[in-house]
C-alpha cells in the first residue's frame, strides 16, 4: 500500500472540515521543494503526455464570476463572518438566520455565471476526453459553476448550494427553487443594518417527503462536520491514478482538501498551483502560475500542437 493510500484512508475516517495550520515547522521544513517553475511552456510539455489529469479548486477561481469568498477583510454577511453561520451549533441556535445567509448565496448564484477558467476546464475534460484521457475537477465550490461550465466528472467535497438534506429523514434532493420558500422572498439582504427576519423555524423549509415535513438544511459541509466518506473515496482513487495534478484558486488552508496536491506531489506526480499569490504550499509543487486564473488557466488547458482530435 502507498504512503498516499495509508495516508488518504485515514483522513476518509475522519476527515472533517475546518482550518487548521500545518502541524509544526519541522514538518513545513521536511515537505518543501525548490522554487516552483513558472514556464508555461515546461506546464505545456507535461500537460500534453499526461492522461489522467486532476484539478483541484477553490473559492478563488468562482470569485473571478463575482461569487464573495467570505473569506478576511470584508468577508462579513451582515455583521457575522461565515464561520460563525455554517456551522451546526449556529442552525441548531438561528435556523431562521443561517437559512436567509444561505438563501442570499442561492440568489446571488442563480445571477453568476462561468468565468473563463471555469469555461477553459470543462472544455479540456470534453477535448481530451475524445482522446482517451481524462479530466476529474475536485471542488471545495459549493455554488455548482463548475457543472454550470459544462463540467461532467465533477466532485463536490464540500456539497452544493442547490440540494437540501432532511433533518428528519435524512433525505437528500436538489432543489433549485427560488425563493427556496415564501416566508424567505426578499430576505437575506447583506447589509449589516438589516434585522434578522426572524422566521418562525415551521415556515423555513420543509421536507416535502410524504409524510415526512421535517427542517430542510443546505446539503453542504459546515465547519466541524465530517466530510461524505464516499466522495472523498472517489477522491482517494482519482488522485492514486493521476499523473497530473492543478491546483487552482484555492488557499490550501481548509482542511483535508490542503492535503490533496501536496501528497499527489509527495508521490512525484506534477502539480502546478494556479493562484493569484503564493499559499503555505506553494514551494512543495513543481510549478506555480501568478494571477487571475481565468487568464493563466486557459493557454495552459488548450490544445496543445501535439493532440489529435478525432
Amino acid at each position: 500500500m502507498s504512503l498516499f493510500q495509508f495516508t488518504s484512508r485515514r483522513l476518509v475516517s475522519q476527515a472533517y472540515c475546518g482550518l487548521k495550520p500545518p502541524s509544526s515547522k519541522k514538518q513545513r521544513i521536511c515537505l518543501e521543494m525548490a522554487r516552483p517553475n513558472s514556464n508555461m511552456a515546461d506546464f505545456r510539455e507535461v500537460f500534453a503526455k499526461a492522461k489522467h489529469i486532476a484539478i483541484i479548486t477553490g473559492a478563488g477561481v468562482s470569485a473571478e464570476s463575482g461569487v464573495p469568498t467570505f473569506r478576511g477583510t470584508g468577508g462579513y454577511w451582515r455583521k457575522w463572518q461565515a464561520q460563525e453561520l455554517a456551522t451546526p451549533e449556529a442552525f441548531a441556535r438561528n435556523s431562521s438566520r443561517v437559512w436567509e445567509f444561505y438563501h442570499y448565496r442561492r440568489e446571488l448564484m442563480l445571477s453568476k455565471q462561468p468565468n473563463p477558467a471555469h469555461i477553459a476546464i470543462a472544455e479540456c475534460e470534453a477535448r481530451l476526453s475524445k482522446q482517451g484521457r481524462s479530466v476529474v475537477v475536485i471542488t471545495q465550490n459549493i455554488d455548482e459553476l463548475h457543472r454550470k461550465a459544462g463540467t461532467k466528472h465533477l466532485l463536490e467535497i464540500h456539497g452544493s448550494l442547490f440540494k437540501t438534506r432532511c433533518t428528519s429523514c435524512g433525505n437528500v434532493a436538489k432543489n433549485y427553487k427560488s425563493p427556496i420558500c415564501p416566508a424567505l422572498a426578499g430576505k437575506g439582504a447583506p447589509d449589516p443594518e438589516i434585522e434578522d427576519a426572524k422566521i418562525p423555524v415551521e415556515n423555513l423549509p420543509r421536507c416535502e417527503e410524504q409524510g415526512c415535513n421535517g427542517l430542510l438544511r443546505p446539503h453542504v459541509v459546515w465547519f466541524g462536520e465530517t466530510l461524505n466518506s464516499d466522495i472523498l473515496t472517489e477522491v482517494e482513487n482519482e488522485l492514486e491514478i493521476c499523473d497530473l495534478c492543478l491546483v487552482v484558486g484555492t488557499s490550501s488552508v481548509v482542511y483535508p482538501a490542503a492535503m490533496f496536491a501536496p501528497q499527489v506531489s509527495a508521490r512525484g506526480v506534477p502539480v502546478a498551483e494556479f493562484n493569484m499569490q503564493a499559499t503555505p504550499a506553494t514551494n512543495r509543487f513543481r510549478f506555480h502560475f501568478p494571477g487571475p486564473c481565468g487568464t493563466t488557466l486557459p493557454p495552459a488547458l488548450a490544445r496543445h500542437k501535439t493532440e489529435i482530435i478525432s
